[in-house]
């Protein structure tokens, strides 16, 4: 069976990311008319003040091309009580523009601070408390009909194998589900949906180079570096095991979106409109609707985002 799953994309796809210094940022016509063009569903909303941030025009500009609001990423500072309430108010704020949006997903990132500094090492009282926040999150994107999904992310307090397995461990947050940023820390993309695809509210797609993600974990090149060197690439052509993925997901029940999130960070003049980061997705879409991706043996019942059966 092919591909059949709610596919949508994201602005980081076409370079437009919030990490300080990550390179050109594409306009959102452009970028919007790009998805439309590719027969895409839906968007993720992008750094905070890329798309309009009033719901009605936020509506309207997705409206006119044919999209509509999936979810938001948002980086959030969870292991520090002197920044819990900061934190707390900026949540709420992302939390009320993406219900008001339309989007049914509200994902967290966990970084050490608002300029993305180097990861650090937790104490138990740090883990205690990041976990306690998890569980406020979950609250505050229930508060705004949304789900909460946790995302692990290179260079955040939630990227290797460890803190993934710990945080499974000690809570009961759902997860955003990236296979590149997964295998990137060290935790296999498809055993995790085998093992905790119950717990997936969300999935981000994305291929990784093995090779060049070896040396971004060495601390030879920083993501952004690694990112402009081909770290991320179309669907299929690298070694994240996409299509097992997959199906082990689709075996799990999940019936959320997939959103394409391959990691571009431009430099130099800004490409030609219908050709530079477009490719990418075009090939990876191209993918998904190619692929056989295995897998009705043992299927679930599928499941919304918050974790609830679907009669989709």
């Amino acid at each position: 069976m092919g591909f059949d799953g709610r596919l949508a994309a994201a602005p980081i796809s076409w370079g437009v990311c919030e990490v300080p210094g990550w390179g050109l940022q594409l306009s959102p016509d452009r970028v919007l008319a790009e998805m439309a063009a590719l027969g895409l569903e839906a968007t993720e909303l992008g750094p905070t003040g890329y798309l309009p941030t009033d719901p009605h025009a936020l509506r309207e500009l997705l409206e006119s091309y044919g999209l509509e609001l999936v979810a938001g990423f948002v980086p959030v500072i969870l292991h520090d009580p002197a920044a819990r309430e900061a934190t707390l108010a900026t949540a709420t704020a992302s939390a009320r523009t993406l219900a008001a949006g339309g989007a049914e997903v509200f994902v967290s990132a966990v970084v050490t601070d608002a300029d993305w500094a180097p990861r650090i090492r937790l104490d138990a009282a740090g883990w205690r408390h990041l976990v306690d926040m998890l569980a406020r999150l979950d609250e505050l994107a229930a508060e705004h009909g949304l789900a909460h999904a946790l995302h692990p992310h290179v260079g955040t307090l939630i990227e290797t194998a460890e803190d993934v397995r710990r945080v499974l461990d000690s809570s009961d947050v759902g997860w955003c589900m990236d296979t590149g940023h997964l295998m990137i820390g060290g935790t296999d993309p498809t055993g995790f949906a085998e093992d905790a695809g119950e717990r997936v509210r969300h999935v981000h797609l994305k291929d990784v180079r093995a090779e060049v993600a070896a040396r971004l974990g060495a601390g030879d090149v920083s993501l952004v570096q690694a990112t402009r060197e081909g770290l991320f690439c179309p669907l299929g052509q690298g070694d994240a095991r996409v299509d097992d993925t997959l199906a082990a997901l689709r075996r799990s029940g999940y019936a959320g979106w997939y959103v394409l999130e391959q990691d571009a960070a431009l430099t130099g003049p800004e490409p030609p409109v219908g050709s530079g980061p477009v490719d990418d997705v075009r090939a990876s879409v191209d993918h998904l609707r190619s692929s056989s991706g295995d897998s009705s043996a043992g299927e679930q019942p599928a499941r919304t985002p918050d974790g609830a059966p679907s009669h989709r």
